[in-house]
């Protein structure tokens, strides 16, 4: 193990003893979970590697006319149970993943349905999604006319 050094607020420090000692452990034991629980934590964040489109034309062709015709994300969920997908977070995204299985197939901008202009289409952010702002940051745009 490497040794490592850094200055920490006093009271900091004292909620750090007090948990050494509830969990019978050393300081350094606390800090070193914190420190591996923040990279796990990182490391789902991370947006899976791109799918090969050729791969991804199937359920571009299944799917396409659902995206397109759903009023909102919940006729949108309803749509895509319907045939199977469900949407999740991903990043600062959204991505497809199969029901039953849970696996992910592609973000959602893969398939030419992006978070950013699902969020404007449908005026709210995706239901649980952690990043609410990006519809604040949507209306900033402006809309320039070519006049």
């Amino acid at each position: 193990m490497e040794s490592v050094s850094f200055k920490l607020p006093a009271e900091m420090m004292a909620r750090l003893e007090g948990l050494a000692r509830g969990d019978d452990v050393s300081v350094g034991q606390v800090i070193r979970w914190a420190i591996e629980r923040e990279i796990r934590r990182r490391d789902a964040l991370r947006t899976p590697p791109r799918v090969d489109q050729r791969m991804l034309a199937p359920v571009r062709a299944r799917i396409s006319e659902d995206f397109e015709a759903a009023q909102g994300w919940s006729d949108l969920r309803d749509r895509l149970i319907a045939k199977g997908y469900t949407l999740r977070e991903s990043g600062g995204g959204l991505a497809l993943h199969e029901v039953i299985s849970g696996r992910f197939l592609c973000r959602t901008s893969e398939i030419g349905f992006g978070y950013p202009t699902l969020l404007k289409r449908f005026s709210q952010p995706f239901p649980g999604h952690s990043h609410t702002w990006l519809l604040d940051r949507i209306r900033e745009v402006p809309v320039y006319v070519k006049t």
